[in-house]
């Protein structure tokens, strides 16, 4: 952490030069002792003691995860009122940054539960602040997908599933948006990347609501899929002996299906557990994703598209 309390209850803060060699300190949170660490690796910090008894640190902190609060929290003081690891005592939490007293920035550079997360992020909006999640290096996305980082999925009609990603080495942060799956489970998406201190940070972190300009994504289909998913079956893959068991209910066959039975290959991401930061109802994108797919003539190339765009073509189909 980079602000604790003195003796005398007073903040203080290690990004504004106070003298701090000689004191006792405390946890804002909990109220437990902590001490200051100066070392030549990491930049100067305080960390517990003991966490055994503080409900809002569950580890002292990396030093990736100190450089990436500091950055972000001297690039929103540039525009505007922003407190660094600012204490929401209703719902037991420090917000790495606070900005303009409603959006909570937390930099996440580790894996917690699904359940902590799904916790956390209802804590906020059950206060009425709003909670953006920015994943450290740990926590990037990769090839596929983890049940995870599902969870840290925002959505809107301009660009689809996204979320964000904080690269400390590059100092960017990193939009990946337009988020799907290939049958294979691997990612597809598009990415753009904002350097660090260019621009106001709030606006940056508005880009995925606005804008007028439909995103496109060339989506790269298998033309092997049928022999992956041979190939799967003889390997016992759970995933494609269950649909094949349900192709069996109906008196189909996976093996004996064409590749256009596939189509689309690229297709939305699913959880059975939901998406803890998505409360809208994503039922009709889903429904008109499909329905836009299926009436194409060609299938050897899936191009993909904002949410909004599948939403006015079945509008159109419907002559609405």
């Amino acid at each position: 952490m980079l602000v604790a309390q003195n003796e005398q209850g007073q903040s203080v803060h290690l990004l504004e030069q106070q003298t701090v060699d000689g004191q006792v300190f405390f946890c804002p949170g909990c109220g437990g002792p902590v001490r200051l660490r100066k070392g030549q690796v990491m930049r100067p910090h305080f960390a517990h003691i003991s966490l055994k008894n503080c409900h809002y640190f569950s580890e002292n902190e990396s030093e990736q995860h100190l450089q990436l609060k500091m950055s972000l929290y001297q690039w929103a003081l540039q525009d505007s009122q922003a407190e660094l690891e600012k204490r929401l005592p209703t719902i037991e939490q420090i917000a790495d940054i606070f900005i303009a007293d409603k959006l909570a920035l937390e930099v996440q550079c580790s894996s917690l539960p699904i359940g902590r997360l799904q916790e956390r992020t209802r804590s906020y909006k059950q206060a009425g602040y709003r909670v953006l999640w920015l994943l450290g290096k740990d926590l990037w996305l990769k090839k596929r997908l983890t049940s995870l980082q599902k969870q840290f999925l925002y959505f809107s009609s301009h660009i689809g599933f996204f979320l964000w990603e904080l690269d400390r080495e590059r100092e960017k942060i990193r939009l990946r948006y337009l988020i799907h799956e290939d049958l294979h489970g691997r990612v597809q998406c598009l990415t753009k990347e904002f350097s660090f201190g260019m621009g106001n940070l709030l606006t940056i972190l508005r880009f995925p609501y606005q804008g007028e300009k439909v995103a496109v994504l060339k989506g790269k289909p298998d033309g092997q899929l049928l022999a992956y998913i041979a190939k799967q079956l003889y390997h016992h893959s759970p995933k494609w002996l269950e649909l094949q068991a349900h192709f069996y209910q109906k008196g189909g066959n996976l093996l004996t299906q064409t590749l256009d039975d596939f189509y689309p290959q690229i297709r939305l991401p699913e959880s059975t557990i939901g998406f803890a930061q998505i409360e809208q109802d994503l039922s009709a994108y889903y429904a008109h994703f499909w329905q836009y797919y299926q009436q194409l003539d060609c299938k050897t190339e899936q191009y993909l598209y904002s949410p909004a765009f599948y939403q006015i073509k079945s509008r159109k189909k419907l002559g609405q």
